[in-house]
Parts: structure tokens; sequence; C-alpha cells
């Protein structure tokens, strides 16, 4: 460690909270802020549940430009687009069609897996210290494949048998037999036993507790807004008044790129509307294992004896209202592959923003300003990466003797 530091972390989520461990746990002074009443309300409150680490593939990848044409006009889309008359949205499209190549798709995946696998393993050491319970488990996960060519493709890819394997629909529907009744719409599945499920806001919750027993650390609700300071810094206003620290970490999720504007940094995010359902079916409903509807883009993951559906995205829509069309689409979507697991409408709905850059590759690092470091832009994968996020914001706050501008 470079030395002792305050260090102020703007943004109360998953990866905030993650990042806030890491930076207790080497010895540093920490403060976070948070401007709503509770943490992990936002992105992290109902995600999909899944830690999938072995499958962090970026969205952008070689054919995924012509699906999503296909996905647009088609009913129940797992995508919906609606364009605008913002420069950033285009940019951001710009460049996402630009990422939208194998080799560019492969070398950002190897930079998902390595944050990923390293959470994973820090996650458990986490467990073995005593934090709370957040219904982990590790049922693996089953990814299955309608398409005959998609999944002769996932299964060529397939490079280490132990950790993850393809199967037959049979073999799918033995591995997870509530999806017996797909079974004939099913190509194939990859099955990967060491992937992990829990509740994402149970953990953020978990990880508050953990965190206030350490005389390092202190959560503050609060408006924080950043400005320009003298020589190459940036300062916090807390509530309008000056908040003094040494460093600075902004991980406000999609809130990140409005704290950012004022110091001219123009972050590469874009919120991605997301959906879920959360429902306790009769038993023998809840999958124990998490399971990925790929063609779909629909996950469920079993939460205690909740089942947690999550599905869709909606570019373009800036706000986390309850659109009905798309949550009727999502409910008829799920009666149909898993019957009787919605019960008579006593599911409860919900809908948040992930913070997306173009390449799926989250950006953390420092910035021109010598303060300032950057935890943002996890998309779907907040969850499954926060952790090992947290310890590579470490390993930058242990190098700040020398300065490093991204």
């Amino acid at each position: 460690m470079a030395g002792k530091r305050t260090i102020t972390i703007i943004g109360g989520g998953v990866i905030g909270l993650t990042s806030a461990c890491a930076l207790v746990r080497d010895g540093h002074d920490v403060t976070l802020i948070e401007r709503r009443g509770d943490v992990g309300r936002e992105a992290s409150f109902a995600n999909g549940g899944q830690l999938s680490y072995r499958y962090v593939s970026p969205l952008a990848d070689a054919g995924i430009a012509q699906d999503a044409l296909g996905w647009l006009f088609r009913p129940n889309s797992p995508i919906s687009l609606r364009l605008k008359a913002d420069p950033h949205q285009w940019r951001w499209l710009l460049a996402f069609l630009c990422a939208c190549n194998r080799q560019t798709n492969r070398r950002n995946a190897a930079v998902l897996l390595d944050l990923a696998l390293s959470g994973q393993a820090e996650l458990e050491k986490y467990r073995e210290e005593g934090l709370g319970d957040f219904l982990w488990r590790r049922p693996g996960k089953l990814v299955l494949y309608r398409n005959a060519a998609t999944f002769r493709k996932a299964a060529k890819s397939v490079s280490d048998p132990e950790r993850q394997r393809a199967l037959s629909p049979s073999e799918c529907t033995d591995v997870e037999p509530a999806f017996e009744g797909l079974r004939e719409q099913i190509a194939g599945g990859i099955f990967s036993p060491e992937d992990e499920v829990g509740d994402c806001f149970l953990f953020c919750k978990a990880l508050r507790e953990t965190l206030a027993a350490s005389p390092n650390f202190r959560l503050i609700q609060g408006d924080a807004t950043l400005t320009t300071g003298p020589k190459d810094r940036c300062e916090v206003q807390l509530d309008g008044k000056p908040f003094e620290t040494d460093l600075v970490v902004l991980a406000a999720g999609i809130g990140s790129r409005k704290l950012a504007r004022p110091l001219a940094l123009n972050l590469p995010l874009y919120g991605l509307k997301g959906y879920s359902l959360t429902t306790r079916p009769r038993p023998g409903l809840v999958p124990s294992v998490s399971v990925t509807d790929y063609d779909n883009r629909v996950v469920y993951a079993g939460l205690g004896d909740r089942l947690r559906v999550a599905a869709m995205v909606d570019i373009g829509s800036e706000n986390t209202h309850l659109n009905p069309k798309r949550l009727g689409e999502l409910r008829a979507l799920v009666s149909e592959t898993l019957p009787g697991a919605l019960g008579k409408g006593d599911d409860t709905p919900w809908a948040g923003l992930r913070p997306a850059t173009p390449t799926g590759v989250p950006i953390i690092a420092r910035t021109r300003y010598d303060n300032l470091l950057l935890n943002v832009g996890h998309g779907a994968l907040g969850f499954t990466l926060s952790v090992g996020s947290g310890l590579r914001l470490k390993e930058i706050v242990a190098g700040f003797d020398t300065r490093a501008v991204s």
C-alpha cells in the first residue's frame, strides 16, 4: 500500500460498496456518500441475481448488430430501440457497432473473465470471514439455446470441460427438471457448475453491516457534487458544502455521467433499461440451477423461496418507469417457458438502468484529475464483476505514488 489515505466514494450500490470493502481492508479511511435513504436501491436492487463468472462475454460481438435488427421488428423482442436526437446516444451506438467483431469481443471477454474470477475467489474469503446472508448458493448456471447453429457455436467455444460443458436437450432437463416442458424446443445447453446466485440487494446490506463494524468507515446520506479545483484536482461538495478528502472514487452507476459533467469528463455510459419480476411460486417450480434462456435473453434465479426473472434491454428509455407493455411481454414469455412460475398476478415488477459502456468493459481507472478515480460502466454484470472491480481499484490506489492519466 502506498500509505493510508482518506478516500471518498460516491455511490452506494454494489460497486461503491465493494470498492469500500477493498479499500477499508487495505487500511484506508473510507467515506461512502449515497443520496438515497439506503444502499443498493437503484441498479443493484432487483437485478437477475446471477453471479455468472464463466459467462461474461460482452454484448458487443460479431453478428449481434444483425441479430438486433431482427429483434427490433419482432414481437416480445428482448431489445427495443428508441432513437433520439441525442448526440451521446448516437456516439454510444456507433462505438458499440465498432466493437461488434470477434477479435474485440475475445479481448474484452478476457478482461471481464479476469475481473470475474478474481472477484469469485475474494467473495469466498468474505463469506468465510462471516459476511451476512444474501441467499448465496453455488448451483451452477445453465444457458439454454433454442437455435441449433447458435448452440454449435457456443459448444465450440468451450475450452475447459471441467468448468463448462455442452449438454444435449435431455441432459439439460436432467440438470434442471423445472424446464422439462421446454425440452422439445431446446437445441442444447452450456452448463457452468461453479457459477453462483445471490440477492444483490441483500449483498449490499451485508456489506454495509460489515463495513459499519470498522472504525475506518462511515456512510453518509447526502447529495455529492464534483467541481474543478486547483492543481489538477477535483473537489467534492456534500449538500453544497466543501468536503475534504485525499482521493475521490466515482461509482454512482448511470448517475456518474451527470456527476462527471462539471469536470468536462464525458463518460461513455448509457443506461440500458432492464426489467425483473420477483415471485414466490409453489414448491417445485423454483429452479435450483441458475438458468439463462439465451435466445430470449431471460435469466431465472432461485433466491430462497423466491424466483427472480430478469430480461430485456430498452435502449433510449432514460427512466425507471414500469412499462406495462414490456412487463406484459415478459410475463407472457415466462408463463410459456415455465408454466405456473408467476402464480396469479402476485409478482413484484422492477426496472433499472444498467450503466453500460459500448464495449461492455467497465472503466476502472485514474483520470486527468490527480485525485479522481472511476469505477463505472459494469452494465448487466455489475453483481458479477463488483468484487473483482474493487480489487482492481485497490491496486490502482496502491500505485498512487506515480501519476497515471486515462
